[in-house]
């Protein structure tokens, strides 16, 4: 019996200035490749995987030389995965599907995505390489689910325990509903399943794949098959991808999801001047500060969460929610058991005209996840899981890395932005995103969180400077308020 090994690989990034995106790789491979060789290169994110038992005589070590379709045991011809589709939660009819497209099932799983964002976010550690945290609880989300495609008995249960805590009948026929809503807004989300030739997977696996996330199968080529695959997914944004192929590649699923979108309100670039922003009560950054005196926005302050809350709108039925707490500081921890991100939603008023202060920023976050996974339970895919469902077969899970980036302009945003606040005796309330913050860039429509995250300095590569004492004026001529100056409490290493 020949073993294999997996390869598993999330990484996120934005790379344009209307731009989120999100790339999901997961690469079933042979056994043979050791940790060393594959970090050999540390600009891909690619990691290598083990098995307990040794590789038979005869596998090749190398990555495979591609030959001819027809001997691909699962054929990847664009036929076949619909001619066989039928599936368990297909069996029930009309019953799953009526519960797919119920209030209540898409609440549940928007709650579920929202649930492990937060529990990420808590457990993942901030670096001062590294001072920022961006995730895509909606990506995650999505690569766990395919994963539990090829998921059996405990382990399925395991992945379907942490994805909703088993609340949701016919989970998968459920999420693939609402990808099709997400599909309708400004988010896009693309697919493929690249497969070794001569891969012995299983069939249903395949077809699943492509019925409940869209993920067609086609023969691995080359290196540059797959690179342009990524590119043409995600606008000529990202361009060589990888830099080589996995070892003994067996099969390779990627996820590219994207967000391109403007503010309903554009900043005009005229009064985008230089500001500070404070990183702690004695450490201050200089960045580019975006400037409106009647910016739209819905501001609320919330007393359970004693922070301030802001909602800047999209054009397409997408918002970036901003929750700035009242003592400066963004506990994570603290935050996530007060928090409801779609009750928050709910409540918020109607837009008004709010002088704003907004930093405009590029920034960029990698994480490796298997720890914090690990910590939230999920140790055993990482072990010993029953991954039956995808080969014959020992396999195993070792690694899942996250990469991840987000930028905001005068036209619009990547993934985040938001908060510093400081109430006026003026006609109009003032919101300075001038300290710390924690963003969720939503859906409007299904309250899924496309991303989240803390970010504590926008502008990392610069000097960082001592901030004057207190009651001074700072570089852009407001007075400071000590009040209102942040420090993140984030597990900094």
């Amino acid at each position: 019996m020949t073993l294999y090994y997996i390869y598993f690989s999330l990484t996120v990034t934005f790379l344009d200035m209307d731009l989120c995106l999100t790339l999901l790789l997961i690469c079933l491979c042979s056994l043979g490749t050791t940790n060393a060789e594959v970090a050999e290169d540390h600009s891909i994110p690619l990691i290598s995987l083990n098995t307990s038992q040794p590789i038979e005589e005869g596998e090749s070590q190398g990555t495979p030389e591609p030959t001819t379709l027809n001997e691909t045991t699962v054929t990847a011809t664009s036929d076949l995965p619909t001619a066989n589709k039928t599936s368990p939660d297909e069996e029930k009819g009309d019953s799953c599907q009526a519960i797919s497209r119920s209030p209540d099932t898409k609440q549940t799983i928007t709650a579920a995505i929202q649930r492990l964002g937060m529990q990420l976010l808590q457990n993942l550690e901030t670096t001062p390489e590294q001072p920022n945290v961006i995730i895509s609880p909606l990506s995650i989300s999505l690569a766990l689910s395919q994963l539990a495609l090829g998921a059996k008995n405990e382990t399925e249960e395991l992945l379907m325990y942490h994805l909703h805590e088993n609340s949701v009948p016919c989970y998968h026929e459920s999420l693939r509903h609402v990808l099709m809503q997400l599909r309708n807004s400004d988010v896009q989300i693309a697919t493929r399943m690249f497969l070794r030739q001569g891969f012995k997977g299983k069939q249903e696996f395949v077809n699943e794949s492509l019925r409940y996330y869209d993920s067609e199968p086609a023969i691995v080529e080359s290196l540059q098959q797959i690179n342009e695959w990524v590119e043409n997914a995600t606008e000529g944004k990202m361009m060589d991808f990888l830099s080589f192929l996995p070892p003994n590649l067996l099969l390779m699923l990627i996820n590219a999801v994207y967000f391109k979108g403007e503010w309903k309100a554009r900043f005009d670039p005229n009064f985008t001047s230089k500001g500070v922003f404070y990183l702690d009560d004695l450490h201050l950054v200089d960045v580019d500060m975006m400037d409106d005196t009647k910016h739209q926005l819905s501001l609320l302050m919330d007393s359970e969460l004693e922070a301030q809350v802001a909602r800047f709108p999209f054009t397409k039925d997408m918002s970036l929610l901003v929750i700035m707490p009242e003592s400066g500081r963004v506990n994570v921890s603290l935050l996530s058991s007060h928090l409801n991100i779609s009750n928050l939603y709910e409540r918020l008023p109607k837009e008004r005209a709010v002088q704003v202060k907004v930093p405009k920023f590029k920034l960029e976050y990698s994480q490796e996840l298997q720890e914090v996974l690990t910590k939230l339970g999920l140790g055993e895919v990482f072990l010993n899981p029953n991954l039956g469902g995808i080969a014959d077969g020992p396999l195993l899970v070792s690694s899942v890395m996250h990469k991840s980036g987000m930028e905001i302009n005068e036209d619009g945003a990547r993934a985040a932005a938001a908060t510093t606040t400081i109430i006026s005796r003026a006609s109009n309330p003032i919101f300075h995103l001038s300290q710390p913050f924690f963003f969720v860039l939503m859906d409007d429509v299904t309250h899924i969180p496309i991303f989240m995250g803390v970010i504590n300095n926008p502008n990392p590569g610069a000097p960082v400077l001592q901030r004057g004492d207190v009651g001074s004026k700072d570089k852009v001529g407001f007075p400071a308020d000590k009040n209102h100056m942040g420090s993140v409490e984030f597990n900094p290493k």
